[in-house]
């Protein structure tokens, strides 16, 4: 039925990440999108203005928005379970492609042309290696978060992420690496409060 779209996105907030792991932080896929979003607006704008390559920074940030809203449909599938085999991750591509369409169903016909770009269009693809990016910088986060909050269970993903981070060929990652995740081993005082 068309115009169940914005229901079905509110419902973001029920689906559960990281569901293998302890979690002293528990974490959904709307929080997440969030932050993949504000990484992946940020990335764009590190392209454009640091590095001087053409990029919309808005366009980046919506389609990270949007990035897992088949999980809606699908629920998250653990990493170690999606990237098991070709065969696996195959088969979960078709069944986000599908849930992807069945979102879009959910719009009226006259508004399914903005989103379908966002969704699994040119413009997702365009975007991918940012919005990519912005993923698993907003894991490696996480895995920090978890640390702090002393929860050894991530310290394995924590370092495993790094080293994909450190091995990625996007100077916006290295950037971002260098001159914004070092403030999340601080709190709030030595963040700084308004005095």
């Amino acid at each position: 039925m068309s115009d169940n779209f914005f229901a079905y996105i509110s419902r973001m907030r029920y689906i559960g990440r990281w569901s293998l792991m302890r979690n002293s932080l528990p974490e959904n896929i709307q929080e997440h999108s969030h932050m993949v979003a504000v990484i992946a607006h940020a990335l764009g704008v590190i392209r454009r203005d640091v590095f001087g390559v053409p990029c919309d920074p808005n366009e980046a940030a919506a389609v990270a928005l949007y990035h897992d809203a088949s999980e809606i449909l699908t629920g998250d599938l653990p990493t170690p379970i999606k990237y098991h085999s070709a065969d696996i991750r195959g088969a979960y591509k078709q069944v986000e492609q599908l849930a992807c369409d069945k979102l879009l169903a959910t719009l009226p016909a006259e508004l399914r042309p903005a989103y379908e770009p966002l969704l699994t269009g040119e413009t997702q693809q365009r975007l991918h290696d940012l919005v990519k990016a912005a993923d698993k910088l907003s894991a490696y986060i996480k895995c920090i978060e978890e640390r702090k909050a002393g929860n050894n269970e991530f310290l394995s993903a924590e370092k495993q992420t790094r080293a994909v981070l450190e091995a990625s060929p996007l100077p916006e990652v290295a950037y971002f690496l260098e001159h914004f995740i070092p403030a999340f081993e601080l709190n709030l005082d030595e963040l700084g409060t308004i005095e």
